[in-house]
């Protein structure tokens, strides 16, 4: 157990120290739900919109995904584990993204989801048929949780390269030569989204999907108020599940920041953005190695201008480890790298940040100047 010290007091912990300087304060949010309504097994996939496919395809499969169904109207995106596909992108008149879609453990769970929600379990758009249940979160976010019918098989994985370490010399008599490739995906890791209405959507992700919270971030100066980002995963029980499948931040804006697909290993990321590179692909931010779920990363815009990132080697936390707590800062971010860049940060002013801002401060949300000015002096810091 650790300690924290409020006011005085010595307050006992469950935090450990395992992956922020401290715990919580006594009275500050639990990062969990008493008693959710379901407890969701992952993401699924995500959905988007673009009005060329085919130019989204040939994106896909330079950045490392492998197409798991194309039709006029819909290309369906996949890594090499067996299980759902990572994204399906829909013919449209723009380039949006919709929402993410979370798996079931049961189909049971698409029942209780729609009992306790009003809504009805329909059959499900998806290669190999399924279930699902359709929710609207506070953000705005269409999401869907499924259940599938069937599962894509494995697909041959891109293999780890054989490392010497030290005195333990597992390779002899041979180079390392990895070669120009994509990174082959593994699967989808997680979706990070921007909204105005943080607490409401945070609290909704835990009371209707039973979602847990790995590591909450806050404003300096700002933590009585409570925190402004959350990194939240899937409640797998004495499983360890990743150390996010859901990030949110409060900001001026509602939107989709950026999603993340596993690869193999660093020479996977390495090599993966040498090919994107040499194909005229811009990297947002990378190579480097998060605090927060401690993930190696890599992070690229489509041409669609979406924030993709490339990462190995993340946190798997269980059930019984809770919520740190840290402050939020751009030196944060990472243990090692290149500095955040603009880009990442999303830093660079544009009209549409200037009219998510002077919306933000008239409308009905959690979003005031204080708040405001502290997401400012965070990305600076």
């Amino acid at each position: 157990m650790s300690e924290t010290r409020n006011k005085g007091a010595v307050v006992k912990t469950a935090h450990q120290d395992l992956h922020s300087e401290q715990g919580a304060l006594r009275g500050e949010h639990p990062g969990r739900s008493r008693n959710p309504v379901i407890k969701v097994a992952d993401l699924a996939w995500l959905e988007f919109e673009k009005p060329d496919l085919d130019r989204a395809e040939v994106f896909a499969r330079d950045f490392g995904f492998q197409v798991a169904a194309r039709t006029e109207r819909e290309l369906w995106l996949r890594g090499t584990f067996a299980g759902s596909p990572c994204m399906v992108i829909r013919q449209g008149r723009t380039s949006r993204f919709i929402g993410p879609v979370f798996r079931a453990s049961e189909q049971a769970d698409l029942e209780r989801l729609a009992r306790a929600t009003g809504t009805d379990v329909r059959d499900a758009d998806v290669p190999g048929g399924g279930k699902t249940v359709g929710l609207l979160d506070p953000s705005g976010f269409p999401v869907r949780v499924v259940h599938c019918g069937e599962q894509l098989p494995e697909l041959p994985e891109q293999q780890p390269l054989l490392l010497n370490f030290g005195t333990d010399h597992r390779r002899t008599n041979a180079t390392q030569r990895p070669p120009r490739e994509p990174s082959r995906i593994q699967r989808l890791g997680h979706v990070v989204l921007e909204t105005r209405v943080f607490g409401r959507a945070l609290d909704w992700y835990l009371d209707t999907l039973g979602m847990i919270v790995s590591d909450f971030l806050f404003l300096d100066g700002q933590r009585d108020r409570g925190p402004t980002m959350a990194f939240i995963r899937c409640d797998q029980g004495s499983v360890p599940a990743d150390h996010h499948t859901l990030a949110m931040h409060l900001g001026p804006g509602t939107g989709y920041v950026h999603s993340a697909y596993q690869v193999t290993d660093l020479d996977a990321i390495a090599v993966g953005g040498e090919y994107l590179k040499e194909r005229g692909y811009k990297r947002s931010w990378g190579i480097g190695r998060h605090i927060q779920g401690s993930q190696l990363f890599d992070y690229w815009r489509d041409p669609d201008h979406f924030m993709l990132e490339h990462f190995a080697d993340g946190d798997l936390f269980s059930c019984d480890v809770e919520p740190g707590w840290a402050p939020m800062s751009t030196s944060g971010l990472a243990q090692w790298g290149p500095p955040a860049t603009r880009d990442f940060l999303g830093a660079s002013p544009s009209p549409q940040r200037v009219r998510d801002v002077v919306q933000a401060l008239r409308g009905d949300n959690e979003m005031d100047p204080a708040r405001l000015f502290g997401l400012l002096k965070a990305a600076n810091s």
